[in-house]
């Protein structure tokens, strides 16, 4: 299989700021969608894992199956094996592996999964072609992706409509798509699925200790993390942009009428059998 033409940067880098949102992922709050169809016995392949806990999650509900995460990144599958070693699962592995060209042989997996990738990668039709490719007969590509111009808030704020224009200009400019959740079940339909369940959930952020975790990280992320250093080398923003933009996070997670809400999209493909 010829090597893949990079066209995608993952936008977020691994800085402390966006592993702190990752590692707060579960399968009950970010793959609720694929819960009900999980079998005790099936193999699952987790794309784009992170620091493991979906993954781990999932190797927990199939414990007479097996479960691969894989991800770009090598070091944050440092990270992916401790956590689950830390619960004690012998049923879960991880590689690093790139979504558009899997190192897998066809109808291998009973499951393919994929939470927050679709939206980073430079082709999300072939990513879900080699998904097809891998899933056997009969099983379950599962996919989901945040909307980013489909997010929404109270307290109206200019400095969070700044956040929001700028992130989705470097989101594209780093060549991925970040109101990716609308388009995946078009996307589906293009790379050859036919057999497709479109649904949406939402995170929502709302309470005192949710408002202050989602602004803090979101506040951070903008100041320390590989989006900021893409933003100013871009020419997006500079330092006092970011500055203004991290402000207006922080004022916002102060709010006690403050909410906010994350709007996903979730496809669920049967392949053929």
């Amino acid at each position: 299989m010829p090597e893949p033409r990079e066209t995608a940067v993952y936008t977020h880098g691994h800085h402390e700021s966006v592993l702190r949102s990752h590692t707060w992922r579960t399968a009950a709050n970010s793959a609720a969608y694929l819960l009900p169809s999980l079998k005790p016995h099936m193999r699952i392949l987790d794309i784009g894992c992170g620091p493991g806990t979906i993954t781990a999650d999932l190797a927990a509900l199939v414990p007479d199956g097996h479960v691969t995460g894989v991800d770009r990144v090598p070091e944050i599958l440092e990270q992916a094996r401790a956590t689950a070693a830390g619960r004690g699962l012998a049923n879960v592995g991880f590689a690093v592996a790139d979504v558009h060209a899997l190192d897998y042989p066809d109808d291998t997996f009973c499951v393919v999964h994929a939470h927050q990738v679709l939206q980073h990668v430079g082709d999300p039709v072939r990513a879900l072609r080699e998904m097809r490719r891998v899933v056997k007969p009969g099983g379950l590509i599962a996919v989901r992706d945040a909307d980013y111009e489909a997010m929404t808030w109270y307290p109206a704020s200019e400095g969070l409509d700044a956040w929001l224009e700028l992130y989705r200009r470097v989101a594209r400019a780093n060549g991925g798509e970040p109101d990716a959740g609308r388009r995946l079940k078009a996307w589906a339909l293009r790379a050859g699925l036919t057999d497709v369940t479109a649904t949406s959930g939402t995170w929502t952020f709302a309470t005192p200790q949710e408002r202050a975790w989602w602004s803090g990280l979101w506040a951070d992320r903008t100041l320390a993390s590989a989006y900021a250093d893409r933003a100013v080398e871009g020419g997006h923003a500079d330092e006092a942009q970011l500055r203004g933009v991290a402000g207006a996070w922080r004022e916002w997670g102060t709010r006690e009428d403050g909410w906010f809400s994350v709007l996903h999209g979730e496809i669920l493909c049967r392949k053929e059998a």
